[in-house]
C-alpha cells in the first residue's frame, strides 16, 4: 500500500473518486469529440452530422462572447455556460436539432494593454488565451458544436464585419418605408429632382465633395466632427455607454471630458421607434426591456423657436408646450452650436459688451459677456454629464449678455449657458419654466429671475411665486396667466392646452409637434490597434470612398508599436493619435476601387471599429461559419433563427448572459438586424427572441486594515474573527471573484478535487439561475457526495460489477421515480436547474434509504435524469447499464400521470385554528365528502366535546377549519 492509498480505497477500488471521474470525464471527452457528438446538421447539408435531424424541431441556444482572458477562467464565469449546456443537453434528449456553440470577442483594449507594457503582439497573447479558455471549457464537459466556433479577430470572420459596415454605409433609413434602402436609391431621387438638394441646384451641378456631404447627411454609418467623449488616459474617444456614472472611462477608470473630434457614427436614431416596439414580440425580462425603452428615452411634445436679435433663433424642444407663457429666460448647454459655432470661439450671438442693466450675479465676475461664456466653457467641460446634471448641486451659469423673444408673449427674456443642459438631449437649449420645474426653479432663486405661475397649484399655495419653497409639477391642473391677443389657454387642462398651443405654433410657423429621443447615434471610431479596420479610403478631397468587396478583409498590417498615444488622464486640451496612423506604407495606398476612376492615391482610415463590432452578427456567422461567399446561407438563416410561431421576428431560442449589456451589446445588436433585415440579407428582424440574465457568482474579499485584498485561500475564522496568518485580523465583505482581488477559484482547482460533474452540479444547485450567490467551496462536496451515491447505486465499489435488477420497482419507487420525472421534466425547459437537482437527489435517497439491488428501470431513467447535469457519470453509468448508443441523444424520461398524482394526501383538521387531527384522504375527494369526514373523525369529536358547530371552511385536500356555536 502506498503513503497516499488509504485503506478506503482498497477495501473499495471502483468508488468513485475525484481520480475515477477524471478518467471517466477524460475518456468521454475524447469519445463525444471523435465522433462528432454534438455537431448540429444545416438544412442545405452543410457540416455534415445526422441529415435526418433537420426534419425536428430545432433549438438555437447561445452565450454571450466571452473574452479571452490571460488570467483564464474562474469559477464565477462558467455559471452561463454550464446553464446553456444543461439546456441544449436536456432539448437534444427531448428530440430537437440543437445548435449550440462558442466563440471568442477577441478584440479590444485588454490585449493591447498587455501587448504595449510587453512587446508581445496582441494576437499572440490572445490566441494563447484562447488555447488556455477551450481547455479548460472543454474539461467541464461543455457539448459546444466545436466546427461552428469562431473568434473575431480572424480575418475570414471580420471580413464579414467589414462587410456590414460597408452595406450600413452606402444605406439610408426611408422614413417613408420606414426601412433602410441602399444609398443608390437616395441618389437615384436626387438625380430625377423628385428630392430637392440641401440648396435647391440640381443634383449634376454639385461637386463630388458636395454631393459626398450630401449624402452624409442621409447614410447609417457617417463621419462628422461632433462632441465626444475623449479620455486622454486611454487615448481614445469613448461611446456614451462607457463611460460611468461618475464620468470616468468604464476601462481603466479615467477622466473623461468633452472634444470635438471628426468620428464614424452610426444612425441608430434612425431605429429608435422600431428598437422600442419590437421589445414588446421579445422574451426577455422587463428590467431589461425597461432599460432598453429609457435608454431609448421617447418623448412626445413641441419644437418651438425664439427669435434672437434680427435673424438668428433658438431651437428648444418641450414636453411642456402647454406653460410657454410661463417661459421667463432660457438656458443653452455650453457646447450650443451658437455659443460655441463663431471663428473666434465665443459664439455668433454673444455680443462684445453686458447690455444696460445686466445683474451682477449674472456675469460671473467677468468683464464682459465673451469672457464669461469662455471661462464657463472650460469649467463645464471637466465635468461627467452626470455631475452635470446632479439634482443636489448648486445651480451654476452664466448670461450670454443677449435676450430672446417669447413667441407667445412678446417678452425678451436672457438667455444663459449652465451646464445642467447637454447638447446630448433635445437642442441644448431650453425655455426655463421656473415656477413649473425643480431645476429651473432652484436656477432662477440663484440668479434673481423671475417666475410666473401658469399652472393653478391645487396644493393651497396660491399663485404668488415669491411666497413658494419650490416648483409646482402637475398634470391634473388648469392652465393660468396664460392668454394674449392671439390665444387663450386660461381654464383648460394641460392635454387640452398641449394640443392648442401647437396648433397655434404650426399655423403661426413658429414650432410644431415633434418626438424626441434620448438615444444618440452610436460612435463607432477607436484610436487604437487591436480592432477592425474600416474599409474605407479617402481621396485627395478628403471624400470617403468604401473598398470594394475583393478587396476584404482589409488585415491589420504588423506594426512595432501598437499603444495609441495617451496623455497625462487630467489634461483634457489633447488630441488623439492612432497607432496606424504611424504606418505610412500601409496608409497611404494605390488602389483602383473599380468606379471607373482608375488607379488613384488614397489615405486609408486609421481608427478602428469598437470591440462591440463583432459581437453585433456573431449568431449568424454559427450558423454558416465556413461560408466564404455569403454572410449566411439563406436556407441557413431562415431555418435557425427564421420568424415562426411564437416568435414574429426570429431570433435565437435561447440567449444568455449578463444584464450589463443592457443598452450596450443588445441595442447595438438589434440594430444591426434591423439594417440586415431591411436590405434583404436575413429574414429576422431581431437577433435574440428569448434572454435570460445569468446572476453572478460572488466570493468573499477580504482586506487588511490598509484596505488590501488579501488572499482568501490565506484566511481563517477564529475567535469571533477573521484573520490573515501573515497579517493580523481582516474585513470580510461579500463582492465580485477575481484574480486582482486575489478571492478567485480555478474551475481547474475544483476538477482535481472532485471532478468536472461535481463542479457543473454545484454550480447549478446553489441557487436560482437568475440570483446572484455566494461561492463556498467547503459546501462542493455535497453535490460530489450525491455523484458517489448514485455511483453506489448502479455499481459494487469493491468489484466494480452493475448491481441492478430486472425485478420490477415497488409501488412506492414508482411514485417516488415519476414525480421526479415530472418535476426535472418542467425544470429543465424552465431553467430551474436548482429544483431539478433537489428532486433527483430526493429519488436518489429514497432509493439508498430503500436498500437492497436497485431496479434496472428506475437505475436507467435516474441516469437519464441527470444526464444533461452531469454527462460524464451518466455516460458511464449507461454504458455499464448494457447501452451501445451515447446517451446524449437518448429520450428523456417522460413520466406516468397515473403515478405522479398522490394517492393520499394528509388533510389538517382545526378547531378554532388549532390542530386537531390528520387524515388519510384521496387528492381528488370533494369539499363535501372532506368535511363529512372531518367532522365524523373520533378526535374532532372528542374536541368539539358536544358543542354545535356554526361554520366549517374546507380548503380540499388539505385543510378543514371547524368554528364551534
Amino acid at each position: 500500500m502506498s503513503e497516499t492509498t488509504t485503506a478506503a480505497e482498497v477495501a473499495a477500488p471502483h468508488r468513485y473518486t475525484a481520480a475515477l471521474a477524471a478518467d471517466v470525464e477524460a475518456r468521454w471527452q475524447d469519445f463525444w469529440e471523435a465522433e462528432g457528438t454534438y455537431e448540429a446538421p444545416n438544412p442545405n447539408g452543410d457540416l455534415g452530422g445526422d441529415p435526418e435531424a433537420v426534419a425536428r424541431p430545432k433549438k438555437f441556444v447561445m452565450d454571450m462572447f466571452p473574452y479571452p482572458s490571460g488570467a483564464g477562467l474562474h469559477v464565477g464565469h462558467p455559471l452561463g455556460f454550464i446553464a446553456t449546456d444543461v439546456y441544449a443537453r436536456y432539448h437534444r434528449m427531448t428530440g430537437h436539432n440543437v445548435l449550440h456553440t462558442l466563440g471568442f470577442d477577441a478584440f479590444g483594449l485588454p490585449a493591447e494593454q498587455y501587448a504595449v507594457q510587453t512587446g508581445t503582439h496582441p494576437r499572440v497573447s490572445t490566441e494563447a488565451n484562447i488555447v488556455n479558455m477551450r481547455r479548460q471549457l472543454r474539461r467541464l464537459g461543455l457539448g459546444h458544436d466545436k466546427r461552428r466556433s469562431i473568434e473575431t479577430i480572424d480575418p475570414a470572420y471580420y471580413k464579414w464585419t467589414q462587410w456590414i459596415f460597408l452595406q450600413i454605409f452606402n444605406s439610408w433609413y426611408d422614413p417613408e418605408a420606414d426601412k433602410a434602402r441602399p444609398i443608390d436609391t437616395l441618389v437615384a431621387q436626387f438625380e430625377a429632382g423628385t428630392r430637392p438638394t440641401p440648396d435647391g441646384r440640381p443634383w449634376a451641378e454639385l461637386s463630388g465633395t458636395e454631393r459626398a456631404d450630401v449624402l452624409g447627411e442621409y447614410r447609417l454609418a457617417y463621419a462628422s466632427d461632433a462632441p465626444v467623449n475623449w479620455c486622454p488616459g486611454l487615448g481614445t474617444v469613448l461611446a456614451n455607454e462607457e463611460v460611468t456614472a461618475e464620468g470616468r472611462s468604464e476601462r481603466g477608470n479615467y477622466p473623461v471630458f468633452k472634444a470635438k473630434l471628426r468620428q464614424w457614427n452610426m444612425r441608430i436614431t434612425a431605429y429608435a421607434d422600431r428598437l422600442l416596439r419590437d421589445l414588446d414580440a421579445l422574451d426577455w425580462p422587463e428590467a431589461i426591456k425597461l432599460q432598453q425603452r429609457n435608454w431609448i428615452g421617447r418623448s412626445e411634445g413641441a419644437r418651438v423657436d425664439f427669435p434672437v436679435g434680427d435673424s438668428d433663433r433658438i431651437t428648444v424642444f418641450t414636453t411642456r408646450q402647454d406653460t410657454l407663457f410661463g417661459a421667463t429666460y432660457m438656458v443653452l448647454a455650453p457646447e450650443h452650436p451658437l455659443i460655441a459655432g463663431s471663428d473666434n470661439g465665443t459664439g455668433s450671438i454673444v455680443p462684445d459688451a453686458w447690455p444696460e442693466g445686466t445683474h451682477d450675479v449674472w456675469t460671473g465676475g467677468h468683464a464682459t459677456p465673451a469672457e464669461a461664456v469662455a471661462a464657463y466653457r472650460k469649467q463645464a467641460a471637466a465635468k461627467s454629464d452626470v455631475e452635470r446634471q446632479a439634482e443636489a448641486k448648486d445651480k451654476t451659469g452664466v448670461f450670454t449678455g443677449v435676450h430672446a423673444t417669447n413667441p407667445v408673449s412678446g417678452e425678451r427674456i436672457p438667455v444663459f449657458i449652465a451646464d445642467y443642459v447637454l447638447m446630448g438631449y433635445g437642442t441644448g437649449a431650453i425655455m426655463a419654466v421656473p415656477a413649473h420645474d425643480t431645476r429651473d426653479f432652484a436656477f432662477a432663486r440663484a440668479f434673481e429671475l423671475p417666475m410666473r405661475c401658469v399652472v393653478e397649484p391645487s396644493d393651497g399655495r396660491g399663485t404668488d411665486t415669491t411666497t413658494w419653497d419650490d416648483a409646482f409639477a402637475s398634470y391634473e391642473a388648469k392652465l393660468v396667466n396664460s392668454a394674449d391677443d392671439t390665444i387663450s389657454l386660461d381654464g383648460l387642462g394641460v392635454t387640452e392646452a398641449k394640443a392648442k398651443i401647437t396648433e397655434w405654433l404650426t399655423a403661426n410657423g413658429i414650432g410644431e409637434g415633434t418626438v424626441n429621443y434620448r438615444l444618440r447615434d452610436w460612435l463607432f471610431s477607436r484610436q487604437r490597434y487591436w480592432g477592425e479596420p474600416f474599409p474605407i479610403v479617402y481621396d485627395e478631397d478628403g471624400v470617403a470612398h468604401s473598398l470594394p468587396e475583393s478587396m476584404l478583409p482589409l488585415e491589420l498590417p504588423e506594426v512595432d508599436d501598437y499603444s495609441p498615444r495617451t496623455f497625462d488622464p487630467d489634461d483634457a486640451d489633447t488630441q488623439p493619435e492612432t497607432p496606424l496612423s504611424r504606418n505610412e506604407d500601409w496608409v497611404n495606398v494605390e488602389l483602383d476601387l473599380g468606379d471607373g476612376r482608375g488607379v488613384r492615391r488614397y489615405r486609408r482610415e486609421t481608427n478602428t471599429m469598437p470591440n462591440w463590432a463583432g459581437s453585433c452578427w456573431y449568431e449568424l456567422r454559427y450558423l454558416d461559419p465556413n461560408n466564404g461567399d455569403a454572410l449566411v446561407d439563406p436556407t441557413v438563416e431562415q431555418y435557425w433563427m427564421g420568424p415562426r410561431e411564437g416568435q414574429p421576428h426570429g431570433g435565437v431560442d435561447l440567449y444568455v448572459g449578463g444584464a450589463e449589456h443592457a443598452v450596450l451589446h443588445l441595442l447595438y445588436a438589434r440594430f444591426w438586424s434591423k439594417v440586415l433585415h431591411d436590405l434583404g440579407h436575413v429574414s429576422s428582424a431581431e437577433p435574440f427572441h428569448k434572454l435570460y440574465n445569468q446572476g453572478m457568482i460572488q466570493a468573499y474579499v477580504y482586506r487588511d486594515t490598509r484596505g488590501i485584498a488579501v488572499p482568501a485561500a490565506e484566511v481563517e475564522e477564529h475567535d469571533g474573527g477573521v484573520f490573515y496568518y501573515e497579517g493580523g485580523k481582516v474585513s470580510r465583505l461579500l463582492g465580485k471573484m477575481g484574480k486582482s482581488l486575489k478571492n478567485a477559484v480555478t474551475p481547474d482547482e475544483i476538477c482535481v478535487e472532485y471532478g468536472a460533474d461535481t463542479l457543473r452540479l454545484y454550480e447549478m444547485a446553489m441557487g436560482p439561475l437568475d440570483v446572484s450567490r455566494p461561492w463556498d467551496t467547503r459546501a462542493v462536496v455535497g453535490q460530489y457526495r450525491l455523484l458517489q451515491r448514485l455511483w453506489r447505486n448502479v455499481v459494487d465499489e469493491a468489484t466494480g460489477e452493475v448491481t441492478v435488477v430486472d425485478a420490477e420497482p415497488d409501488e412506492a419507487t414508482l411514485r417516488a421515480l415519476h414525480k421526479a420525472i415530472d418535476g426535472v421534466t418542467q425544470d429543465m425547459a424552465n431553467l430551474r436547474f436548482n429544483t431539478a437537482i433537489a428532486k433527483i437527489t430526493e429519488l436518489n435517497n429514497h432509493l439508498t434509504k430503500a436498500g437492497g439491488a436497485v431496479s434496472r428501470t428506475v437505475a436507467e431513467q435516474l441516469v437519464l435524469l441527470i444526464a444533461p447535469l452531469a454527462p460524464h457519470i451518466a455516460e458511464e453509468l449507461w454504458r455499464k447499464l448494457g447501452h451501445t448508443d451515447t446517451i446524449v441523444h437518448a429520450d428523456f424520461p417522460v413520466a406516468d400521470p397515473a403515478y405522479v398524482v398522490d394517492e393520499a394526501v394528509t388533510c389538517v383538521v382545526q378547531i378554532k385554528g388549532k390542530v386537531k387531527a390528520r387524515l388519510e384522504v384521496a387528492p381528488s375527494i370533494s369539499d363535501a365528502d372532506l368535511e363529512a369526514a372531518a367532522l365524523a373523525e373520533p378526535a374532532v369529536v372528542a374536541a368539539l366535546g358536544g358543542a354545535g358547530v356554526r361554520k366549517v371552511i374546507v380548503r380540499a385536500p388539505k385543510l378543514v377549519n371547524i368554528v364551534p356555536a
